[in-house]
Parts: C-alpha cells; sequence; structure tokens
C-alpha cells in the first residue's frame, strides 16, 4: 500500500457496528465488564480508548512500526520515553534540538539521575565519543531544530546497536510522509503531532512508534503508569488531520524549495538553513535517507533589530510558537522555542538572535515571497 493510500485506509478505517466511514469518537471513562476481568478490550480509557486506539495503530502503520503510542503533547511523548531509563542512566542527545526537550532532559530528568550528553549528531564520531560504560540510548532529531542538521539515521542505528543502546529519532519535521527512521534501523520514532500530523492549529499531541513488541510492552506499561493519554476528541481530529497529511506535505514542501531559493539570493540574508538547497551540508544525507525535505527554514538577518523589524511587517506569516500548520509561521527561536537553552549555549551552536525560522503553510507561494520581500524591504533602509 502506498502512502497517500495508507494515509485514508491505514489503520482502523471506519466503524464495523454501524458503517461509518469515519472513527466514532468514544468519550467515554470506563467500561462494562461481563465478569472479573472479561471485558471487551477496553477496561479504562487511560489505558485504552478506542478511538485513541485506532490512531495508535495508524501511527505504527504509518511509521512501519510493531505498535503506536498517543499522549497528550510531543512533551508528554518524549518524558514517557525517557522513563524507561532509570537513576544512573544516561543518553547522548543531539545538541540542535527543541528547547523544551533540552529543558526537560537538563532541567528535570538531571535532577532524577537521568544524565544528558549533548553532541552533534551529523558528525557520527562525535556519537560514539559520547558512549560511556552507563549509556542507554541515543536521541537525534533529523533534520534537527532550528539549524536543520541532518543526521546518518542508518549510520546512527549501526552505533547505538554496536554498544547494545536504544536508538531514538524525534521525526516531527518531516513525518513518516517523507522519512521513515524505523526502516533505517532506529528503535523508536516520535512526534509532536500537534505540529504536521495535526495540521490544522487546533489540538496538542504527541505519537510514538516502536519496532518490536518488547520495546512496545515496556512503553505501555509507562504510559498507563503516568497517564498522560490523548482523549478522544484530539485522538480523533488527529486522525481526520491524517488524511490530509500526503496532500499538505507536498504542498509545504513545494513552497519552502521556491521560497529558500529566493531567501538565498536575498541580500539582507546571511545564510539559509534547509536541507532541500544543494548547498546545505547534510543535502546528500537527506536525500538518501528521505523522500523530501519539509517545509521548515531557518534564515539568518544579522541582528536581533532587524529580526523584530521583519517579523513586524509580515502580513501572511503569523508570529507564532509551534510549526506545520497549513498557515504560514514565523518566530525567532531564541527568544521563543529555544529560549530555555542558555544565551552562551545557543551562541555556541549558532542560534543567534538574528534567526528567524518559518514554517511555511500551503498559500500560494507568490504572495508569500511577496510577503517576505516588502517586510524586509522595509527594513533595508535602516541603521541597524
Amino acid at each position: 500500500m502506498k502512502m497517500d493510500t495508507k494515509l485514508i485506509h491505514g489503520g482502523i478505517f471506519g466503524d464495523e457496528h454501524t458503517g461509518a466511514v469515519s472513527v466514532p469518537i468514544y468519550q467515554v471513562s470506563t467500561y462494562k465488564q461481563d465478569g472479573v476481568g472479561n471485558h471487551k478490550g477496553f477496561e479504562y480509557s487511560r489505558t485504552g480508548n478506542p478511538t485513541r486506539h485506532a490512531l495508535e495503530v495508524l501511527i505504527a502503520d504509518l511509521e512501519n512500526g510493531v505498535r503506536g503510542f498517543a499522549f497528550s503533547s510531543g512533551m508528554a511523548a518524549i518524558s514517557t520515553i525517557v522513563s524507561l531509563f532509570s537513576q544512573g542512566d544516561h543518553l547522548v542527545v543531539g545538541d540542535d534540538i527543541y528547547g523544551g526537550t533540552y529543558r526537560v532532559l537538563s532541567k528535570v530528568f538531571s535532577r532524577l539521575g537521568i544524565e544528558s550528553t549533548f553532541v552533534d549528531t551529523s558528525v557520527l564520531s562525535n556519537v560514539e565519543a559520547a558512549i560511556r560504560p552507563n549509556t542507554k540510548a541515543i536521541y537525534m532529531e533529523t533534520p534537527s531544530n532550528p539549524l536543520l542538521k541532518v543526521t546518518d539515521i542508518k549510520g546512527l542505528a549501526i552505533i547505538a546497536k554496536k554498544h547494545n543502546l536504544l536508538s531514538i529519532v524525534d521525526n516531527t519535521f518531516l513525518t513518516p510522509y517523507w522519512q521513515n527512521p524505523l526502516d533505517l534501523g532506529a528503535d523508536i520514532v516520535l512526534h509532536s503531532a500537534t505540529k504536521y500530523l495535526g495540521g490544522h492549529s487546533d489540538l496538542v499531541a504527541g505519537l510514538v512508534a516502536v519496532k518490536n513488541e518488547e520495546l512496545g510492552e515496556q512503553l505501555h506499561f509507562v504510559q498507563n503508569s503516568i497517564g498522560a493519554v490523548l482523549g478522544p476528541q484530539d485522538s480523533w481530529l488527529l486522525i481526520r488531520g491524517l488524511k490530509t497529511l500526503g496532500l499538505r506535505m507536498k504542498a509545504h514542501e513545494a513552497n519552502a524549495v521556491q521560497l529558500a531559493k529566493w531567501l538565498s539570493n536575498h541580500e539582507q540574508v546571511s545564510k539559509v538553513y534547509y536541507p532541500g538547497l544543494v548547498t546545505h551540508t547534510g543535502h546528500e544525507m537527506a536525500s538518501i535517507q528521505a523522500r523530501g525535505y519539509g517545509g521548515i527554514i531557518s534564515f539568518d538577518v544579522g541582528s536581533e533589530e532587524r529580526a523584530d523589524q521583519i517579523l513586524s511587517k509580515t502580513k501572511y506569516f503569523t508570529l507564532a510558537e509551534s510549526l506545520g500548520a497549513v498557515e504560514s509561521l514565523i518566530s525567532v527561536p531564541a527568544r521563543m522555542t529555544h529560549a530555555s537553552i542558555p544565551a552562551e549555549r545557543r551562541a555556541e551552536l549558532g542560534i543567534t538572535d538574528g534567526l528567524i525560522r518559518i514554517s511555511v503553510g500551503v498559500e500560494d507561494v507568490e504572495d508569500l515571497i511577496q510577503d517576505l520581500a516588502q517586510a524586509m524591504e522595509v527594513t533595508a533602509g535602516s541603521n541597524v
């Protein structure tokens, strides 16, 4: 089954009891049992809900995994995965990751005795050098957020297996439509489903798929124990959003490619980060392991003042947190999504005050280019 078909017919299609072509919203907390322990597959909605189950089967199908899990947010998904580990364990983590991930690892799980070392995973030798006797997993984003570094998933998975570690990939930016980390050897793939998978800025959710049943059982135990599960209404919205993922991802990418090329030739832009450009250091690897390059672009305009001026003048790019929606969004990572990363660490990574990240929507690309052009034209004559 091809991906565009799988998005419609994968998982659990419709409702066999009524013939409804849409999975119903099972707004229920508990389920009648015919005897103690004698139920119809569901007993309590923290443990399992039919609408959430349909979504979980779907993400497992889309990522070619054996089991899927739906959480109340992307951070709930990440936190549940990290809760697989114990006090004294160590993780090797990508250095260019979402600020919330950095925060929970460095400020929360560190207090519980789970250590993290942050390295540039796009250079595999950095990963190998960071592994310790107590290392249990390697965690990466690819492309990363916000500098869009590309990591060799297959190469990293080989290193993980060599050292008996779990390999965990945040696939939010490319989605299963463009990239399937489990097929490349990863053990766990996760998504902030708030972004492209939902696609309409109307829900907050996290999704996970795993490669084997044993790992699935372990993760379900922790999910059920912690309880940060996705409710049936949002599960239904997410199933609906996924049906159009293919259409949206193709439109996002087509627009992003044109915008990235235009930005690359703009005199006010010192650097453009987009894996779809042949000049991007990760372009070749991205072309090998993914079927597309996504719809996120970061570019540097040189200063905080100029960035603020541009953001204040755009009309079709909405200044907001998040990404992956049908509408185009614009942000300054240093003061928004990555503000929790210390300033000196941001400087080391290259997340400057003049770095702008755009999530390219599905509007007409000519309107988007004209919008950025007029916003940057206003700032061209400034003295900043």
